[in-house]
Protein backbone atom coordinates (compact mmCIF):
# COMPACT_ATOMS: atom_id res chain seq x y z
CA UNK A 1 0.00 0.00 0.00
CA UNK A 2 1.75 3.58 -1.17
CA UNK A 3 2.25 5.73 2.42
CA UNK A 4 -0.05 8.34 1.29
CA UNK A 5 -2.24 6.48 -1.01
CA UNK A 6 -5.42 7.95 -0.47
CA UNK A 7 -4.04 11.50 -0.22
CA UNK A 8 -2.36 10.39 -3.73
CA UNK A 9 -3.89 13.12 -6.01
CA UNK A 10 -4.05 16.28 -3.49
CA UNK A 11 -1.41 18.51 -5.07
CA UNK A 12 -3.55 21.80 -4.05
CA UNK A 13 -5.12 23.15 -1.04
CA UNK A 14 -8.89 22.79 -0.15
CA UNK A 15 -9.37 25.78 1.80
CA UNK A 16 -6.45 28.38 0.09
CA UNK A 17 -5.79 26.54 -3.44
CA UNK A 18 -1.75 26.47 -2.87
CA UNK A 19 0.53 24.01 -3.35
CA UNK A 20 0.57 21.53 -0.74
CA UNK A 21 3.29 19.99 0.98
CA UNK A 22 3.88 16.49 1.63
CA UNK A 23 5.02 14.32 4.18
CA UNK A 24 4.95 10.64 5.26
CA UNK A 25 1.10 10.02 5.07
CA UNK A 26 -0.31 13.48 5.39
CA UNK A 27 -0.09 16.50 2.96
CA UNK A 28 -0.04 20.22 4.34
CA UNK A 29 -0.34 23.53 3.30
CA UNK A 30 2.78 25.60 4.37
CA UNK A 31 0.22 29.34 3.77
CA UNK A 32 -2.89 28.14 5.85
CA UNK A 33 -2.01 25.58 7.90
CA UNK A 34 -4.30 23.04 6.76
CA UNK A 35 -2.95 19.24 7.14
CA UNK A 36 -4.68 15.83 6.66
CA UNK A 37 -3.68 12.75 7.83
CA UNK A 38 -4.19 9.46 5.31
CA UNK A 39 -6.12 7.01 7.73
CA UNK A 40 -7.48 3.98 7.44
CA UNK A 41 -11.90 4.24 6.51
CA UNK A 42 -13.28 2.58 9.47
CA UNK A 43 -15.63 -0.03 9.27
CA UNK A 44 -18.41 -2.48 11.36
CA UNK A 45 -18.89 -5.90 10.69
CA UNK A 46 -21.18 -8.26 12.06
CA UNK A 47 -20.06 -11.68 12.75
CA UNK A 48 -24.07 -12.61 13.28
CA UNK A 49 -24.61 -15.81 14.88
CA UNK A 50 -27.92 -18.12 15.06
CA UNK A 51 -29.23 -20.77 17.58
CA UNK A 52 -27.77 -23.55 15.19
CA UNK A 53 -24.20 -22.55 15.16
CA UNK A 54 -24.63 -20.54 11.58
CA UNK A 55 -22.61 -17.43 10.27
CA UNK A 56 -24.47 -14.86 8.37
CA UNK A 57 -23.31 -14.28 4.89
CA UNK A 58 -24.09 -11.45 2.52
CA UNK A 59 -23.49 -11.79 -1.60
CA UNK A 60 -22.66 -8.33 -2.83
CA UNK A 61 -24.92 -6.71 -5.41
CA UNK A 62 -22.58 -4.28 -6.60
CA UNK A 63 -18.69 -3.70 -7.04
CA UNK A 64 -16.42 -3.83 -5.91
CA UNK A 65 -16.17 -7.67 -5.73
CA UNK A 66 -19.52 -8.57 -7.08
CA UNK A 67 -21.00 -11.48 -6.92
CA UNK A 68 -18.67 -12.56 -3.40
CA UNK A 69 -19.95 -13.78 -0.08
CA UNK A 70 -19.17 -11.15 2.33
CA UNK A 71 -19.38 -10.13 5.98
CA UNK A 72 -22.53 -8.05 6.55
CA UNK A 73 -21.35 -4.55 7.75
CA UNK A 74 -20.36 -1.47 5.93
CA UNK A 75 -18.32 1.88 6.64
CA UNK A 76 -19.17 4.04 9.89
CA UNK A 77 -20.37 7.52 9.06
CA UNK A 78 -18.26 10.77 10.43
CA UNK A 79 -18.28 10.73 13.80
CA UNK A 80 -20.24 7.34 14.37
CA UNK A 81 -20.08 5.42 17.51
CA UNK A 82 -18.62 1.97 16.08
CA UNK A 83 -21.88 -0.11 17.65
CA UNK A 84 -24.08 2.40 16.00
CA UNK A 85 -22.59 2.02 12.73
CA UNK A 86 -23.09 -1.87 13.65
CA UNK A 87 -26.63 -1.80 13.73
CA UNK A 88 -27.29 0.40 11.42
CA UNK A 89 -25.32 -1.70 8.45
CA UNK A 90 -26.99 -4.43 9.23
CA UNK A 91 -30.85 -3.24 9.01
CA UNK A 92 -29.80 -1.40 5.90
CA UNK A 93 -28.47 -4.61 4.43
CA UNK A 94 -30.00 -7.47 6.06
CA UNK A 95 -33.72 -5.99 7.48
CA UNK A 96 -32.45 -7.61 10.80
CA UNK A 97 -31.85 -5.74 14.46
CA UNK A 98 -28.85 -6.93 16.18
CA UNK A 99 -27.36 -6.86 19.18
CA UNK A 100 -23.71 -6.68 19.80
CA UNK A 101 -21.90 -8.98 22.09
CA UNK A 102 -18.55 -9.01 22.35
CA UNK A 103 -15.43 -7.66 19.81
CA UNK A 104 -13.83 -10.17 18.08
CA UNK A 105 -11.30 -8.40 16.22
CA UNK A 106 -9.65 -5.97 14.16
CA UNK A 107 -8.31 -6.48 10.70
CA UNK A 108 -6.92 -4.45 7.89
CA UNK A 109 -7.41 -4.44 4.24
CA UNK A 110 -8.71 -2.73 1.07
CA UNK A 111 -11.57 -1.91 -0.55
CA UNK A 112 -11.62 -1.14 -4.09
CA UNK A 113 -9.63 -2.00 -7.21
CA UNK A 114 -5.97 -0.96 -7.11
CA UNK A 115 -6.41 2.09 -9.16
CA UNK A 116 -8.86 3.86 -6.10
CA UNK A 117 -8.77 0.87 -3.62
CA UNK A 118 -9.35 2.09 0.30
CA UNK A 119 -7.43 1.40 2.96
CA UNK A 120 -10.05 -0.12 5.45
CA UNK A 121 -9.67 -0.73 9.26
CA UNK A 122 -12.48 -4.13 10.22
CA UNK A 123 -13.87 -4.00 13.31
CA UNK A 124 -15.62 -7.01 13.74
CA UNK A 125 -18.40 -7.95 16.60
CA UNK A 126 -19.98 -11.12 17.23
CA UNK A 127 -24.29 -10.27 16.97
CA UNK A 128 -27.01 -11.80 17.98
CA UNK A 129 -30.42 -10.80 16.06
CA UNK A 130 -33.19 -9.50 18.09
CA UNK A 131 -35.82 -9.03 15.42
CA UNK A 132 -36.66 -8.56 11.63
CA UNK A 133 -36.56 -11.17 9.04
CA UNK A 134 -33.41 -11.76 6.87
CA UNK A 135 -34.17 -9.85 3.47
CA UNK A 136 -31.24 -8.90 1.29
CA UNK A 137 -31.25 -5.14 0.68
CA UNK A 138 -28.74 -2.12 -0.27
CA UNK A 139 -26.14 -3.47 -1.99
CA UNK A 140 -27.04 -7.42 -1.04
CA UNK A 141 -28.03 -10.00 -3.42
CA UNK A 142 -28.55 -12.78 -1.43
CA UNK A 143 -28.29 -13.61 2.20
CA UNK A 144 -27.49 -17.25 3.46
CA UNK A 145 -26.64 -18.75 6.88
CA UNK A 146 -23.71 -21.01 6.79
CA UNK A 147 -22.63 -24.01 9.23
CA UNK A 148 -18.50 -24.30 9.98
CA UNK A 149 -18.36 -27.10 7.75
CA UNK A 150 -20.30 -25.24 4.31
CA UNK A 151 -18.34 -21.53 4.58
CA UNK A 152 -17.13 -20.54 1.00
CA UNK A 153 -13.89 -21.09 0.11
CA UNK A 154 -11.39 -17.58 0.21
CA UNK A 155 -11.75 -17.08 -3.49
CA UNK A 156 -15.83 -16.80 -2.96
CA UNK A 157 -15.10 -14.46 -0.27
CA UNK A 158 -15.01 -10.41 -1.20
CA UNK A 159 -12.09 -9.51 0.89
CA UNK A 160 -9.58 -10.80 2.29
CA UNK A 161 -10.46 -9.62 5.73
CA UNK A 162 -13.64 -12.32 5.51
CA UNK A 163 -11.27 -15.13 5.17
CA UNK A 164 -9.31 -14.19 8.24
CA UNK A 165 -12.26 -13.28 10.61
CA UNK A 166 -14.33 -16.65 9.02
CA UNK A 167 -10.59 -18.39 9.90
CA UNK A 168 -10.75 -17.63 13.03
CA UNK A 169 -14.48 -18.11 13.99
CA UNK A 170 -13.86 -21.49 12.86
CA UNK A 171 -10.74 -22.27 14.86
CA UNK A 172 -13.26 -20.96 18.04
CA UNK A 173 -15.91 -23.13 16.44
CA UNK A 174 -13.67 -26.30 16.73
CA UNK A 175 -11.93 -25.92 19.95
CA UNK A 176 -15.50 -24.85 21.77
Amino acid sequence: MPAVGVLDGWRFCPRCARGLERARGRVSCGACGFTVYANSAPTATGLCVDDDGRVLLARRAQDPQRGLWDLPGGFLEEGEHPLDGLRRELREETGLEVEPLEFFCATTDRYGDSEGAVATLNLTWTARVVAGDAQPADDVSELRWFAVDELPSDDELAFENNAVVLSAWRRRQEHA
